[in-house]
């Protein structure tokens, strides 16, 4: 018998983590098209259209679960408010990254995420190492990241961002449970 894996749905105090759905889309299409956001995360295009939050959940759809674990964010009685996804490079660990939307930050909902997420990749997903990076001027991301147990490696990269015109300095960091 094949056994399918898919993303998981993993609840916190007020957030419900789970996989990205079409219906998501224009509500993903609004919240990701803000330069803010997309010059934060590497991959993020800007502008962001419904094409592109379509396109990212085909590919979360495609993607292979052992290697690859994307998420929305809904927050209780917002719906969908950000996103995190785990994904593999060829040339390291998995890394986690994840978004908030404008109105939604500094609520403490990005530290929630990453906490219930990162309780499950340990625990349920079976991860012994997870990398993460925050683009320099963006301290707070490091902060959510201390939340949720990660440390400085001491390293810093210059980092590409599809949001922003040249690379940045990207601080790396890491968890091990």
């Amino acid at each position: 018998m094949c056994v399918i894996e898919t993303t998981p749905t993993i609840e916190t105090r007020r957030l419900t983590l789970r996989a990205p759905r079409i219906e998501d889309a224009p509500r993903l299409a609004r919240l990701c098209n803000d330069p803010d956001i997309a010059r934060m995360t590497a991959t993020m295009p800007t502008p962001y259209a419904l094409e592109d939050a379509e396109a990212f959940i085909d590919r979360c759809a495609a993607a292979d679960p052992r290697k690859h674990a994307p998420f929305v964010i809904e927050l209780d009685g917002d719906g969908v408010v950000g996103g995190l996804g785990f994904h593999t490079k060829s040339d390291g660990p998995i890394e986690v990254g994840y978004w908030i939307g404008a109105p939604f930050q500094g609520r403490g909902i990005a530290s929630e995420a990453l906490v219930g997420a990162m309780a499950w990749a340990g625990r349920d997903w079976r991860r012994r190492v997870v990398a993460a990076g925050h683009f320099s001027d963006n301290p707070a991301s490091g902060v959510v990241l201390c939340r949720a147990g990660f440390l400085y490696t001491g390293e810093v990269v210059m980092q590409t961002s599809l949001g922003r015109p040249t690379p940045a300095p990207s601080r790396r960091m890491i968890w091990l449970p």
